[in-house]
């Protein structure tokens, strides 16, 4: 597998050097970039290679997350963008979506989960933090669905069951790993391989998979 080309973008030095620190402790992760704006971000492209993908924040000065995003689309429709931030609003998401993003974290994912999203969007797909996943999808069927009874010819073992419901309550990589007496690689195992055993595109989808063969609570 190449590795992959990331540019940084956030104002926050302290956090942005954090990240930084992150992504550089996996050998198949590279960032050949930081930036403080949207701005900055932009510049760089017009003068370099391309990256592989983008990973931003949305609230930046000069150019935000948002405008960078609908930017890239128009002038650079095959660099991936993700969205690393603290905006948890249900429309800010749809929005991002819907304008191209690849992938929507919260900053209180785990390392782990981060890194797996970064390389599961480099492959292909699509990834929101499992914590969303949650939020945007379990919620707001547990008071209007009926008992599922549609089946799926996919067949899944108990650990795989036990993993979908703990991503469906939102919880970490480590978190599953600590409840389930797992490493936490493993767990991220068991996570990519859902994920592609439903052949979708990330947590989201994953748990509205779920719901909708009955496959959990």
């Amino acid at each position: 597998m190449d590795v992959i080309k990331v540019i940084i973008a956030e104002d926050h030095k302290l956090v942005r050097c954090g990240i930084k620190l992150l992504l550089e402790s996996d050998p198949m992760i590279s960032v050949i970039t930081e930036a403080v704006s949207g701005a900055q971000v932009l510049a760089f492209l017009k003068q370099n290679e391309l990256p592989d993908l983008i990973l931003a924040d949305l609230q930046m000065p000069d150019i935000t997350g948002m405008e960078l995003l609908k930017n890239i689309r128009i002038n650079y429709p095959t660099l991936g963008v993700v969205f690393l931030t603290m905006v948890e609003d249900h429309e800010v998401i749809t929005e991002a979506f819907d304008n191209g993003a690849e992938g929507y974290l919260t900053k209180d994912i785990s390392s782990e989960e981060l890194l797996f999203a970064l390389k599961h969007i480099h492959g292909g797909g699509k990834y929101i933090s499992a914590n969303l996943s949650h939020q945007l999808f379990v919620r707001p069927q547990q008071s209007s669905r009926a008992p599922a009874t549609e089946t799926t010819d996919l067949e899944f073992n108990s650990r795989e069951i036990e993993v979908l419901n703990l991503i469906s309550q939102g919880m970490t990589n480590g978190e599953m790993g600590e409840k389930l007496f797992l490493s936490k690689r493993t767990v991220e195992g068991h996570r990519r391989s859902l994920i592609d055993k439903v052949q979708c595109r990330n947590s989201a989808e994953l748990v509205k998979f779920a719901i909708t063969h009955g496959l959990i609570a």
